[in-house]
């Protein structure tokens, strides 16, 4: 293993006993375990999960182990299905690997189940992930985290750290690509697009080029469809507090609480959907010059992303109430209308704001649920 990556790397084999050990003897892991369990006596707890973890070797064991049966108890208990259309992944050669490229509905469940759906569809690993350390808050999350297949992404840093980080990241990336036959997970921008409007930042590819060539990686535009984000009230609220106050900045409680929404809120159903890989296309845009290539390749990743959303009732609802129209309503009916706005009801109803606009509120959630269609139709 290169040395370079030991501080942000995932935990590799030879690591995980200890890990385990070090996560069981940290209190405030210790607290949140006693609160799953309060009958239990605190030895008796960590008896049992020494013998759980009994065989476990390596990330990929300790995701299969404890991480599976969780993610699958939020498919069957918070979404009403999850599935992995993978029509065009299932000719994807599988002693290959691959670097998923998402727009992002969720910091934790977008890669979580994506992993499941891997193990399902028979691949023969899952995916590792980028966590910002702005998340990594105490240090069990950053312990357990590791011993999830994450590295960590440094965030908050000078422009010079920045640019470092960055290389150190893609070098690390292309390493577990190349090297460890490691599949990888990452967002197709920084943080959420807050208006479900998914777009690629260039600067994302711009790292992934820093450690070497791009088509090494083997990236897949990956589209992920939720029928309703149950973190829509929360996004349509900070729209309001910068609207009121453009210097609002949510505090790192609020990320937690939009992290815990974003987990256990209802999430109707919901799409993965995988296209061609980039490799199948790219040598089309290798006679434009370096300046106009990145924007180029983010653009028809866009579209390839676009052209994959799985679009609900909601979405063409919400499209048809903004243009005072009904020019989609072939895709809903009168039921779909009455459960979509009791949906946005209740959603509304748990913004507190003392001065509540009620319009601007609903505006800038119908957008949110109308932007797939736009893209999808603007792709096609």
């Amino acid at each position: 293993m290169r040395e370079e990556f030991d501080e942000i790397r995932p935990y590799e084999a030879g690591e995980m006993k200890q890990a385990f050990d070090d996560l069981l003897n940290d209190r405030q892991f210790q607290m949140i375990l006693k609160g799953f369990t309060p009958w239990l006596p605190k030895s008796m707890r960590n008896a049992l999960l020494r013998l759980a973890f009994t065989g476990i070797k390596t990330p990929l064991d300790f995701q299969k182990r404890f991480m599976k049966p969780v993610v699958n108890y939020i498919i069957r208990k918070h979404t009403d299905g999850c599935s992995f259309l993978d029509s065009s992944i299932a000719a994807y050669d599988k002693s290959q690997r691959y670097t998923f490229v998402s727009n992002h509905r969720d910091i934790v469940l977008d890669s979580a189940f994506l992993d499941v759906k891997l193990v399902e569809a028979g691949y023969p690993t899952t995916v590792e992930i980028g966590i910002g350390d702005n998340l990594l808050i105490y240090p069990w999350i950053k312990r357990l985290v590791r011993m999830n297949k994450a590295f960590t992404v440094r965030r908050g840093l000078s422009l010079r750290e920045t640019l470092a980080a960055s290389q150190l990241m893609s070098r690390y990336i292309h390493y577990a690509v190349t090297q460890k036959k490691e599949n990888i997970w990452i967002a197709q921008r920084e943080g959420r697009a807050k208006d479900s409007s998914d777009h690629t930042q260039d600067a994302v590819l711009k790292m992934l080029a820093m450690g070497g060539d791009l088509k090494e990686l083997n990236i897949v535009p990956l589209t992920i469809s939720y029928e309703f984000d149950p973190c829509d009230y929360l996004k349509a609220q900070e729209f309001q507090q910068k609207r009121d106050n453009p210097a609002f900045k949510k505090s790192r409680q609020d990320d937690l609480d939009n992290m815990k929404t974003g987990i256990f809120g209802y999430k109707g159903r919901v799409v993965y959907r995988p296209a061609a890989p980039i490799n199948t296309w790219i040598d089309d845009l290798s006679e434009l010059p370096k300046t106009e290539w990145f924007k180029a390749v983010a653009e028809r990743m866009d579209r390839e992303i676009h052209r994959g959303y799985e679009l609900y009732p909601c979405n063409y609802i919400a499209l048809d109430e903004l243009n005072g129209n009904q020019a989609n309503a072939a895709h809903y009916t009168e039921a779909d209308v009455k459960r979509f706005n009791q949906y946005l009801a209740g959603q509304m109803a748990k913004i507190n704001l003392p001065n509540k606009d009620e319009a601007f509120l609903r505006e800038r959630m119908l957008t949110m649920y109308a932007n797939p269609v736009r893209n999808l139709m603007a792709a096609q």
